[in-house]
């Protein structure tokens, strides 16, 4: 009778242990889900009702974005637009005025 139960508290054991072990793996091995998730960016975010919003956000490599516009609302997400993300300048651009008031 023992040596029947001796594969099935095996296997018990090893189904506890399975938990652990993926914990563990997943801290050794790197994702590269972390960095996909650092490239997204929120751009802005609009209520149109209680429970439904219009979300823009940036996605993609850096050197391809696109601006997604989404429905959000408690039945689901839907993409409602999508456009090349505008480039980002790193310097901002100064103001010329011309003199008399009129800029």
């Amino acid at each position: 009778m023992s040596l029947q139960l001796l594969p099935v508290i095996l296997f018990l054991i090893a189904l506890a242990c399975l938990p652990f072990l993926i914990r563990w793996l997943k801290g050794r091995v790197p994702s590269s889900a972390k960095s996909i998730s650092v490239q997204n960016r929120f751009v802005s975010a609009v209520a149109v009702g209680p429970h439904q919003r219009v979300v823009t956000v940036e996605v993609g490599p850096l050197h391809d974005r696109v601006w997604l516009t989404l429905g959000v609302s408690a039945s689901g997400i839907q993409c409602l637009h999508t456009s090349k993300a505008p480039l980002e300048r790193s310097e901002p651009e100064e103001v010329r005025t011309v003199p008399g008031g009129i800029s």
